[in-house]
């Protein structure tokens, strides 16, 4: 099996996003990109959840067979929003609703919660791609294996997405039924200038949170007897724990580049970058798995203040 055969694999998806879809899709004439950059920006632009979703997939499986370049001499910039349908209506964190997952209502709003976060690291990582491969004079290139790194964030993300959506399809709803808040894109957009800052506040901050989070609530579903939730939050788990990985490999390689000492370089950039102290309890042995040790990020800590 192939690498691209091994990243569609059918039981990964659901059913509707078979490795036969994206086959079908991707030859009916609806994508065609010249570049990296340029699927980027066509899957980060889509309002339609299905288009970003095909987008993503088709630009993936082009990168992985070789048939893109980058597109770093491509200086369209990708949009300063995401692609969005009209719901789910966005509001502030504090005026959203909690609720017991102990009741099929409670653990809808928990995998809508879920699939919002899902589907804006979709467009964080489709944005890395989009808006840092344009190069400036004072800029090098990023080595290719960036690229792939980030290709396969935004594949396993769109995947995470669409088996949350199916989960909530099959709870009688749908994505946007509930309100969301837009945090994640708030806290990337004081980024947009500047790769290693973006690295430090999305895979290392946003997405290390998962890692901390996430076990908990696969022990919860499976509490109260919803496995099918447990198995996806599972899947997310596993494939975070690469997520933050690839965002830690790469922000030392900038750090090395820049000369700088990577965790006082991680701990000047989230104090400029992300408001608020990072919040206990850490999962030590994902973080650290992952190439995220305790002195980047202890001194940041709420429970050191």
């Amino acid at each position: 099996m192939n690498r691209t055969d091994q990243l569609f694999r059918h039981e990964d998806w659901p059913d509707r996003w078979s490795r036969e879809h994206l086959i079908a899709s991707s030859n009916d004439g609806s994508l065609k990109v010249g570049s990296l950059k340029e699927g980027a920006i066509s899957a980060l632009s889509a309002n339609d959840l299905d288009t970003k979703i095909k987008n993503t997939r088709s630009t993936a499986k082009a990168w992985f067979d070789g048939t893109l370049g980058v597109g770093s001499d491509i200086a369209h910039p990708p949009p300063d929003r995401p692609g969005r349908p009209a719901r789910p209506h966005l509001v502030p964190p504090n005026r959203l609703k909690k609720r017991s997952i102990r009741s099929q209502r409670g653990r809808f709003a928990l995998l809508h919660a879920i699939a919002h976060i899902e589907l804006n690291a979709v467009d964080l990582a489709w944005d890395i791609v989009g808006r840092f491969a344009h190069l400036h004079s004072s800029q090098r290139p990023m080595p290719r294996s960036f690229y792939d790194g980030w290709v396969l964030v935004a594949l396993e993300e769109a995947k995470h997405f669409s088996m949350l959506r199916e989960r909530l399809n099959a709870l009688d709803g749908d994505y946007g039924d509930l309100d969301a808040h837009d945090g994640l894109w708030e806290a990337a957009q004081t980024t947009d200038h500047e790769l290693t800052a973006r690295l430090a506040v999305v895979p290392l901050v946003l997405e290390a949170r998962g890692l901390d989070m996430t076990p908990s609530m696969i022990a919860q579903m499976e509490e109260v007897g919803d496995q099918a939730s447990a198995d996806i939050f599972r899947v997310i788990y596993r494939d975070e724990q690469g997520h933050v990985a690839v965002g830690a490999k790469w922000f030392r390689f900038l750090c090395r580049r820049e000369g700088r000492e990577p965790a006082a370089a991680f701990q000047e950039l989230v104090r400029t970058h992300f408001r608020g102290a990072l919040k206990p309890p850490f999962n030590e042995l994902a973080r650290a798995r992952a190439g995220l040790t305790s002195g980047f990020y202890k001194a940041l800590s709420s429970a050191s203040r």
